[in-house]
């Protein structure tokens, strides 16, 4: 397993939340400065960390957006968007923060809020036994953009790697033998496996990772305050339980 000090987004993301610039309220006809409403964009296809539920929004990331909006005195709102978006996003400026992948020259990240895994999924009866049975040979499935995308491209080229629009695209290609497997976060695999018969995760994991969220780097306003309402809901056990909540002790 490869241990890598990365701010991530199940992941993801996985998870990508996002303060709509220019957001603000008015009283008496003069303009506040500040806003009032936390745009949470997300690409919804990565359980547990953000899903569709019913009419709503649901998961890790969601959750964790609706607590740093309460801590901001904010409310949340919830766009779906591509996955590929959000950190170009945030650095244009169209959202103040993100939950995204390791970017660190284009964006600054906050502290770290959950710790992940990236697993890889093979079909039972798989050659692939191990990690280290994975090559510049292999074809490996990925959801575009990803930092199971990042680190995979990284460590076999470009040639090895086939990116899909959603992590549910990725399987039905391993599934129908269009890759030899698929490297995504752990939890999310999980839920992929559980819902399509012949398919496995190995016993070793790819690599580990953190999860963070992302600030244009002229912003250290906005990164102080999530940092200090990050804290604040670590300290008081906030964060550990909405983590609990989705994912079960192992």
């Amino acid at each position: 397993m490869k241990l890598k000090k990365i701010v991530a987004a199940a992941m993801a993301l996985t998870l990508t939340a996002g303060l709509l610039a220019g957001c603000g309220s008015k009283n008496n006809n003069e303009a506040s400065d500040k806003k009032d409403t936390l745009i949470m964009a997300t690409n919804a296809t990565f359980p547990p960390y953000e899903y569709v539920e019913g009419n709503e929004y649901a998961g890790i990331d969601v959750e964790v957006a609706q607590a740093i909006a309460k801590e901001l005195g904010m409310e949340l709102k919830v766009e779906d968007v591509e996955f590929g978006s959000i950190v170009s996003g945030v650095q244009s400026g169209k959202f103040d923060i993100g939950m995204a992948e390791d970017r660190k020259k284009s964006v600054n990240f906050s502290s770290p809020y959950a710790t992940a895994k990236q697993v890889v999924i093979v079909k039972e009866g798989s050659d692939i036994k191990t990690v280290d049975d994975l090559s510049s040979d292999t074809k490996i499935g990925v959801q575009q953009d990803t930092t199971g995308d990042i680190y995979t491209t990284d460590d076999y080229g470009d040639s090895a790697v086939t990116r899909y629009n959603k992590g549910a695209d990725a399987v039905q290609a391993l599934m129908s033998g269009k890759v030899d497997c698929v490297v995504i976060d752990s939890e999310p695999a999980k839920e992929f496996v559980e819902a399509n018969d012949g398919l496995k995760i190995l016993d070793t994991e790819y690599v580990e990772e953190e999860y963070a969220i992302c600030v244009a780097k002229d912003n250290d306003e906005l990164l102080n305050q999530i940092n200090e309402a990050l804290d604040k809901l670590k300290s008081n056990g906030t964060i550990d339980e909405i983590v609990n909540k989705y994912i079960s002790a192992e």
